[in-house]
């Protein structure tokens, strides 16, 4: 029997999210398809419930075979056991290419319906072409009404039981409620020692939209990653002296913000690690400690950002939230 993960219920759906999801982002995107399959079938098996994808990821396709093999071997009795997230790629961010675009990640995946679907990035790009960085050329701005009554319809048709975004500032955020009618259930941002998020947190609890953490550890090795989550002496003096490794105190410090949070890795050990979060604490020293360390955004997203695009500046892009 796995480790139990404990979750906590989406406001906007009543439904419930594990509280520590498996990331399946690589970079480069797709290179190692065989052995994402492994690791996410071990993380199934040790009791891994939450998965995180999206079509840019090139990971829906081995999800998809890990979750039947998954059922085939009686590690879960029924896909209802799982919470499966995928997003929108900008290139589909155009309200009449957001079904199709869920319909073929069902596809990907194998499954009837989705738990969680999100927009990736607040920003649309001209429709075919599902890469990162974007060509600057192909950067387009997201019509946000149009595109969330397309999310909108998907819940409405049960091909996904959730709908919500990723990487949306309070002022993006504020702007969506204005005209939702269906409020989104989620918001995944990066979140981690370095980068605490405090506005955005503070402002989706109030909203009663649940947060999701990504690059809990900085993301290192990917695209967007830096070394310096895993670098932060702070961290490492916590580690030390806790007896826990480095990704245990920062995966534990993101838990006890009351937000979810992903982890990514295709390391066995590291794998049940991650897991061992939940039957111990920080002390209020390491939490003071921890909420000293300087802040610095990991992933600024200058790939969006162009003179000739939607946003001019990175200040725009996130609203002054950098």
């Amino acid at each position: 029997m796995g480790t139990n993960i404990p979750t906590s219920t989406l406001r906007s759906t009543d439904r419930t999210i594990p509280l520590l999801g498996y990331g399946t982002a690589e970079y480069p995107f797709g290179a190692s398809i065989e052995t994402m399959k492994e690791s996410i079938l071990h993380a199934i098996e040790l009791g891994y419930r939450h998965f995180d994808s999206a079509s840019l990821y090139q990971s829906e396709v081995p999800l998809g075979e890990a979750i039947s093999d998954a059922l085939r071997l009686g590690l879960i009795k029924s896909r209802d056991e799982l919470f499966i997230t995928s997003k929108l790629w900008c290139s589909d961010g155009h309200k009449d290419l957001v079904l199709p675009a869920l319909q073929k990640t069902l596809e990907n995946l194998q499954l009837e319906y989705l738990d969680l679907y999100l927009i990736h990035w607040p920003v649309s790009s001209k429709p075919g072409e599902y890469v990162l960085p974007l060509k600057e050329k192909d950067l387009l701005p997201m019509d946000f009404q149009s595109v969330w009554e397309a999310m909108e319809e998907c819940q409405k048709l049960g091909l996904a039981k959730s709908i919500g975004v990723s990487n949306f500032s309070c002022k993006k955020l504020e702007n969506l409620l204005a005209t939702a009618k269906i409020p989104p259930a989620v918001n995944q941002v990066e979140i981690s020692p370095l980068w605490q998020q405090k506005k955005i947190r503070d402002f989706c609890e109030e909203k009663g939209i649940h947060v999701t953490a990504y690059s809990p550890l900085g993301a290192k090795g990917m695209l967007w990653g830096t070394n310096n989550v895993m670098e932060c002496q702070v961290l490492k003096e916590i580690a030390a002296a806790r007896g826990k490794s480095m990704a245990q105190i920062c995966l534990r410090w993101v838990h006890e913000q009351g937000v979810s949070v992903l982890v990514r890795s295709f390391n066995k050990e590291r794998i049940k690690q991650n897991l061992d979060i939940f039957d111990w604490k920080l002390s209020q020293e390491d939490l003071k400690r921890i909420s000293q360390i300087p802040q610095q955004r990991g992933y600024v997203a200058a790939e969006f950002v162009s003179e000739k695009g939607p946003y001019k500046s990175v200040e725009e892009f996130w609203d002054g939230e950098i």
